[in-house]
């Protein structure tokens, strides 16, 4: 009997969430390693504790090594660790290119997730790998200030001071400043939409477009989804709330528009991607977001991607859902950038 049999029952239908999903076979296997790697209730931790939990790109990574396949996980991709200036000093970062070239490429500013509390640009390596082999763009993945050390809103002063450094800088490495956008997974699906937002208010070149990943979205945590996936894994309710319990210095700090971005003022905007999984209490309101982001006139092209958890984008070579959202988004990027091959 598996891992997750033991926990959740016997039926693959359902129960991977304690809730309504299905999680399909290949997010199964991936959550199944995560569990053998044994992770504690990041609820249950403090900060430094939780930082130094295994995480789902782990577990994605033991099955790649499992099955003899993890040579090919870098994709090809060519990566420069560097530093950016921060809002308060300096922070990591890291560029992923194909290949060099005289030819100046679109560049995607991309922003990990972690609940602005957790994680790096080595946890959320796959993400931004991926999208520059299927966009064919530079990216640019910028780690941040995190909570509780640092409270909101010092991950967004930095994510918008990234976001500045490299319209100023990009042709150092070989990238386009005409052409920018934002990507981000979870939290950083909020920083991206958040440093368009501080864009658009302070005169800043407006990215291209806005690629968010299961963003976090808004402050609601009785939804549909928070209500069926409140014991899911990776990511259930009781982790959301520890997260924003050490994120504000004044709750009301919660109702920021650049957090709370459902009831923010979306207009004018650049066109946005919008990823969703359905295995995930952050469905709903990255699928609310997308309908605002519409009705206040943005262009949206929205996916929900069933019987998969948050965090499987970036899985492409383990979860056939993974692979298939990053082909949506790679295209929709290139689409925003003016270098898609249009059909005849």
């Amino acid at each position: 009997m598996s891992i997750l049999d033991r926990i959740f029952g016997h039926s693959d239908k359902r129960n991977i969430s304690g809730g309504e999903a299905a999680a399909d076979s290949d997010m199964r296997k991936v959550i199944e390693a995560f569990l053998e790697l044994n992770p504690q209730p990041i609820e249950m931790l403090t900060p430094e504790e939780a930082r130094r939990q295994p995480s789902p790109a782990d577990a994605a990574m033991k099955l790649l090594r499992e099955r003899g396949t993890d040579r090919i996980a870098d994709l090809d991709v060519l990566t420069q660790d560097i530093t950016y200036p921060g809002a308060a000093g300096p922070l990591p970062a890291r560029i992923y290119r194909m290949h060099e070239s005289e030819k100046l490429h679109p560049v995607v500013v991309y922003f990990h997730g972690g609940g602005f509390v957790i994680a790096d640009i080595n946890t959320y390596d796959a993400g931004p790998r991926a999208i520059a082999k299927f966009g064919d763009v530079i990216v640019v993945s910028c780690h941040y200030r995190q909570a509780p050390e640092n409270k909101f809103p010092a991950a967004h002063d930095d994510a918008l001071a990234a976001y500045k450094w490299v319209l100023e800088n990009a042709q150092t490495f070989g990238g386009d400043p005409q052409r920018v956008a934002v990507m981000g997974e979870s939290a950083g699906g909020n920083l991206a939409a958040a440093v368009s937002m501080m864009a658009r208010d302070q005169g800043v070149r407006a990215p291209s477009h806005m690629a968010l990943i299961y963003p976090v979205a808004g402050i609601d945590m009785d939804t549909l989804s928070y209500r069926e996936n409140a014991e899911a894994k990776p990511l259930n309710k009781a982790m959301m709330e520890w997260f924003v319990k050490h994120i504000f210095a004044n709750p009301e700090d919660a109702k920021d528009p650049r957090i709370n971005l459902v009831e923010a003022d979306l207009r004018g905007l650049p066109s946005a991607t919008i990823v969703t999984a359905e295995i995930d209490p952050l469905c709903s309101e990255g699928e609310l977001l997308a309908e605002r982001l519409e009705a206040q006139g943005v262009e949206v092209r929205h996916k929900t991607f069933h019987g998969v958890t948050h965090e499987f984008f970036g899985m492409g070579l383990v979860v056939k859902d993974a692979a298939a959202a990053e082909a949506f988004v790679a295209h929709e990027l290139k689409r925003a950038f003016g270098t898609a091959i249009l059909p005849i």
